[in-house]
């Protein structure tokens, strides 16, 4: 090499590291860093004009090496890091190195996964069993479809018109089909009064008329007919005793007339005692699945499609709580309703009260234990009997009576036309009093 192109070398190595701030080159074993000989060589390599001929300096392959090197590196962790990016996020356990093993354990057992279908599946099986009722009475001035179900006018008021003049009425609710042969389940409140009942049914044109079976007040049950019918689509009763708080309740009717609606929520509460219009029902499941007029006496279902309760009432002030007749409280019936038509219930035609201290001095008593009779029916069993009014019953059928719920108790698990000796304390004198127990239903209360 001629000295002229020495100092062309020079002056362009010079010029270089004044460009990019560095004031001297990194010598090659002076402890320079890979990341600095790179850019070294990177920069000394463009910056060269290309006319001009140069040596190439020791080091400066094992500089380019070592950029490549970087780069791979670089691109490497941008691939990776890109392929994280779109991977789903799971809990972290190296341990088990089992994504699918991940996933499973975070799933909640019994739920099913959103986007599923089970709930549509259900629906699918199950609705073609469940049927509109439309009833027609002889009313007063009501034209609202809703205004004879007493759970309508307690939660929605009164929508009757100033009309006083008699005329027909037509009721709505639900109810659903429970064996092939045309036996239907439905609320009392819903047929109660009707003077023609007619059953709408999935895939009929015309509406089937229907008549009453049974039905029973108290528990607000009914079972209806339809003649002519055979293969009936059906529903099973389930076991409501088995189910939990927080599972997932299906309700299908036909609320306001909107036929085969379609609501879910979960099982909110069990054992729910409420009154509605001096009616008292003891043993109630609680919903948050939407329940309206209309609902009344279709099913609340189960996600295995079985029937775990009748839909029976709804609070409008409040939202989201429905309530539904257990089947726990149908099963034990169904028959009987079916085959007499009635339940029958003994009857001993007293009202009751509990006493207190100021009552039982009141009454020249000693004891507050014991059940204050408030009121007495006229031509029930207990008048028949010569109990009035302000006695107090201790004792009957040699059981002891602390409670008015004691009394109660003991007379429901009696028969009708059972005889029985009751304890009762009149004027602070204590009396015997021979009773027959009665049948509910057969006076006018």
């Amino acid at each position: 090499m001629s000295l002229d192109d020495m100092d062309r070398e020079k002056i362009i190595d010079v010029a270089v590291f004044e460009e990019d701030d560095h004031p001297k080159a990194p010598e090659e074993g002076a402890g320079a860093t890979e990341t600095g000989q790179a850019t070294y060589a990177a920069v000394a390599v463009t910056a060269v004009p290309p006319q001009v001929n140069y040596r190439e300096r020791p080091g400066k392959k094992r500089n380019i090496a070592a950029a490549f090197i970087i780069a791979a590196f670089v691109l490497g962790v941008s691939l990776a890091s890109a392929a994280f990016y779109f991977m789903p996020i799971l809990p972290s356990l190296a341990e088990s190195g089992n994504a699918t093993a991940i996933q499973a354990s975070t799933a909640i057992p019994g739920v099913n996964p959103v986007g599923s279908g089970s709930i549509a599946d259900i629906v699918d099986k199950t609705s073609p069993a469940v049927v509109e009722i439309r009833t027609t009475t002889q009313s007063g001035s009501s034209r609202d479809p809703f205004a004879s179900d007493p759970f309508f006018r307690q939660f929605f008021g009164n929508r009757i018109p100033f009309d006083s003049g008699p005329r027909t009425s037509v009721g709505m609710g639900s109810g659903f089909i429970i064996s092939e042969d045309g036996y239907i389940l439905t609320n009392d409140h819903v047929v109660e009064g009707a003077t023609q009942i007619e059953v709408i049914m999935t895939g009929k044109d015309q509406p089937i008329p229907a008549k009453l079976v049974g039905s029973d007040a108290e528990l607000d049950l009914a079972v209806l007919k339809i003649s002519g019918q055979n293969d009936l689509p059906t529903l099973q009763l389930g076991d409501s005793n088995s189910v939990r708080v927080g599972e997932w309740a299906i309700a299908i009717g036909n609320p306001q007339g909107l036929d085969h609606t379609v609501t879910v929520g979960v099982i909110s509460a069990k054992g729910r005692p409420i009154t509605v219009e001096n009616k008292q029902y003891k043993n109630l499941l609680q919903t948050d699945a939407s329940i309206n007029p209309g609902n009344s006496g279709g099913p609340l279902l189960n996600m295995s499609g079985q029937v775990i309760g009748i839909n029976t009432a709804v609070n409008a002030s409040a939202q989201g709580i429905g309530f539904a007749i257990p089947t726990s409280t149908v099963k034990p019936v169904l028959d009987t309703l079916i085959n007499n038509g009635k339940i029958s219930r003994p009857w001993l035609g007293v009202y009751i009260q509990s006493l207190n201290r100021e009552i039982a001095d009141y009454l020249k008593l000693d004891r507050t234990e014991g059940a204050l009779v408030t009121s007495v029916v006229e031509g029930g069993p207990a008048a028949a009997a010569g109990i009035v009014e302000g006695d107090v019953i201790t004792e009957i059928d040699h059981q002891s009576v602390a409670t008015p719920g004691d009394l109660t108790g003991l007379v429901e698990k009696m028969k009708p036309d059972q005889k029985v000796v009751a304890v009762v304390y009149r004027e602070g004198k204590k009396m015997l009093i021979n009773l027959v127990i009665g049948e509910k239903g057969n006076i006018e209360q």
